[in-house]
């Protein structure tokens, strides 16, 4: 069974190719550039777009344009393939990538995206609760370096792939598939917006 799965909720999207658990081929890239990527896997592979059975995208937390994208994607193909899809969330994938760490993901406005008692949360790099010589990996990671080590943690070289939820790991968490319309996105808080002087929300 042929896999395609992505992720475009971090700065660096993730894409890769896996059939009945063996990885045929992986990329990063940018979110824009996802569907690229896929066909290029696929013609790397000799594959033909028809020839993929399911695929996995996923979810965030992360950026809300990156999750938006990577879930219009997903029901794209699933429409023109019809294709059943699952969705992973990008923690996930991370603590997958790198088990016994703790993902960490830049939420911007000086928040990360991370797990308290395994639940997604959204805290102060300063609030994320560790442990003395816990591995911390993703982007939030490497930004808050500094805040983290201070507590005692590890964090790997900022160029490690520790740090990217690469796409093999959606593949192999996924389980239920449905249809792509039932996907939800996880955005831990509301999307930053402009409000004109003297409107309200």
């Amino acid at each position: 069974m042929l896999t395609l799965a992505f992720d475009t909720a971090t700065t660096v999207a993730t894409c890769a190719l896996v059939r009945d658990g063996d990885v045929l081929g992986e990329r990063t890239t940018s979110a824009a550039r996802v569907l690229e990527a896929a066909h290029d896997l696929l013609a790397e592979s000799g594959l033909a777009s028809e020839a993929i059975s399911r695929l996995v995208v996923g979810t965030g937390p992360g950026s809300f344009t990156g999750i938006r994208i990577g879930l219009a994607t997903a029901r794209a193909l699933a429409f023109v393939l019809q294709t059943p899809t699952a969705g992973i969330t990008t923690l996930a994938a991370l603590a997958a990538g790198s088990p016994g760490a703790l993902p960490v993901i830049d939420a911007r406005r000086g928040e990360v995206f991370t797990l308290l008692a395994g639940a997604p949360v959204c805290v102060k790099p300063g609030e994320v609760v560790v442990e003395k010589r816990m591995v911390c990996v993703g982007d939030g990671a490497v930004r808050y370096r500094a805040v983290l080590e201070a507590d005692g943690v590890v964090v790997p070289p900022d160029a490690s792939g520790a740090h990217v939820p690469h796409a093999r790991w959606h593949a192999q968490l996924a389980e239920t598939f449905g249809p792509a319309e039932d996907l939800q996105p996880l955005y831990l808080r509301v999307p930053d917006v402009d409000v004109p002087r003297g409107k309200t929300l």
